[in-house]
This record gives structure tokens, sequence and C-alpha cells, in this order.
């Protein structure tokens, strides 16, 4: 039973023959070649969930590094000023229109109108104000400078009307 214990230096013989191996043992070119076409691979599956968990933590950053970005362009870049915009011809005509209803209804004592004529009076004046607005927005129509024109009038009337109504001169 004793037969298979082996002594370290017992077998002379074997101890020549592993001294005999060469300390490396290189595998042929195609052996490397194939090893080196596998790596990128294997590299690849193995380091995609570390590769995402990078990306992961990563585009928090570059989100804030952009907005920084944004932000001292911003600061940095001078704005110019907005441009000028010149009134047009028919905005004028509007102006011009309204100055003179200004000075018509000056002229008229409307504080001593009756005051269910109030509301109409109101709503008119309303109706002047978003007509100017869309001549502001839309500076080439000539509809809505008729409309003003109209509505403007209409105001007039309808204020002398009270007046006679309330037995003012008009």
């Amino acid at each position: 039973m004793n037969e298979h214990i082996h002594d370290d230096g017992a077998d002379p013989v074997l101890q020549a023959q592993l001294r005999a191996l060469p300390a490396e043992r290189l595998p042929p070119a195609r052996v490397w070649e194939q090893i080196a076409a596998q790596l990128p691979a294997a590299q690849s599956a193995a380091s995609a969930p570390l590769t995402a968990r990078r990306q992961r933590r990563r585009w928090p950053l570059r989100i804030g590094l952009g907005l920084a970005a944004g932000l001292a362009v911003l600061l940095v870049v001078p704005t110019a000023p907005p441009p000028v915009v010149q009134p047009s011809p028919l905005q004028h005509q509007a102006d011009a229109i309204a100055q003179e209803y200004q000075q018509a209804i000056a002229t008229l004592p409307t504080d001593t109108l009756a005051p269910d004529w109030q509301p109409t009076l109101h709503e008119l004046d309303r109706s002047a104000a978003s007509i100017r607005a869309a001549i502001a927005e839309n500076p080439r129509s000539r509809y809505l400078l008729g409309q003003l024109q109209r509505t403007y009038a209409l105001r007039l009337e309808l204020t002398q009307q009270a007046l006679i109504a309330a037995g003012l001169p008009s």
C-alpha cells in the first residue's frame, strides 16, 4: 500500500524530464489570431453592463454641462435691441381718426348722460380699442380702418342722441 507514496526527490528521471521542458510554450500564430478575433466580442459582452452604468451616470452630467454652456452663451453674447417698428400709414390714419374722435367727445357734456346709455357707449369704446389692436397686428388692413371710422361715428351719433334725450344741446 505504500507503493503509491512519492518522495519528492525519489524519481531522478522524472525530475530530469521536468527540467528539460521549455519554460514557456507559445501556441502557433493562427491560434493567437483566433484568440485576438474573439477578444473584442468577449470584452464588449463582459463590459456592456459596466458601460451602461457609466452612461447612466454620465447623462445628468452631460445635461448639466449643456445647460451651463447655454446659460454662459446667453450671459456672454450681447443681445441686439429689438428693431424699431415704424407705424404704417394706416396706423397713422387710425391715430388721426382716434384723435379727431377724442376732440369731438371732449366738446360734448357726456358726464350728464342717462345711465341706460352707458353700457352701449362703453361697448362701442371696447370695440374701437379691439379694432385698434387688430390694426396694430395687421397694419395693411383698410377694412379695419373703415370699421374704426364706423365705430367712432356710431359712438358720436349715439352720444348726441343720448344728449338730445336728456334735453341737453349736442
